[in-house]
């Protein structure tokens, strides 16, 4: 199928998007502490409130940078450079500043879920890191010449959820070990910040030294 990219595209992204879904952040952090303080409901419908964020962000995204490609191939060149250095950036953060991690077991009256969800989707909403992360990350993996190159954004945008949601999940289930573990060891926190450069690293130095040919 044309909307399908070749099977090394799929599997760079597949990567990429495994050391992203397991990098702390604030998505994760929301979900581990509500589970952790109103149970596993509570940390489900945070998580599926989130997914639904990510599902706007990539639909906008998508959209937008599909527009882009259609009125201005020299545009797309343009943002797929400007996503290169953002990535490079990411990488640099992620090496001096670490993830942030840091859920809290907070008792208090009950949260229902569909607050939770709505906490969940305003967390990923909220968050300009996300929207410019999506507008510089998924152009990575398309040409500007290719004419399917809309169908393709949207088919990673799909699969960048599909796969979230097998890490995610997880971490909600054994959430109060998953904590525990990540406090006592950091190194563990260390490791993943590193994957997350050197993976993101890498795909900024293969669409510049690309585009350099």
């Amino acid at each position: 199928m044309s909307f399908i990219p070749d099977t090394t595209t799929l599997v760079q992204f597949a990567i990429a998007t495994v050391i992203l879904a397991i990098t702390p952040g604030p998505d994760m952090t929301l979900f581990v502490s509500r589970t952790l303080s109103q149970g596993r409901a509570t940390g489900f419908a945070s998580m599926a409130g989130a997914l639904c964020g990510t599902l706007i962000h990539t639909t906008l995204v998508v959209v937008g940078v599909s527009a882009l490609i259609v009125a201005s191939p020299m545009a797309f060149f343009v943002l797929k450079i400007f996503g290169a250095g953002y990535l490079v950036f990411l990488a640099w953060q992620a090496i001096t500043k670490g993830s942030a991690f840091s859920p809290e077991k907070k008792t208090g009256p009950r949260i229902s879920l569909l607050r939770s969800w709505v906490a969940g989707l305003g967390v990923n909403l909220l968050n300009p890191k996300i929207i410019l992360f999506f507008m510089t990350f998924l152009p990575q993996f398309v040409s500007a010449h290719d004419p399917n190159a809309p169908g393709k954004l949207f088919f990673l945008g799909s699969m960048f959820i599909v796969l979230s949601i097998p890490v995610t999940v997880p971490m909600v289930l054994a959430a109060e070990r998953f904590s525990a573990a990540m406090k006592a060891s950091p190194r563990v926190t260390r490791v993943v910040d590193y994957l997350f450069a050197g993976v993101f690293s890498a795909f900024a130095l293969k669409i510049l030294t690309a585009q350099a040919k």
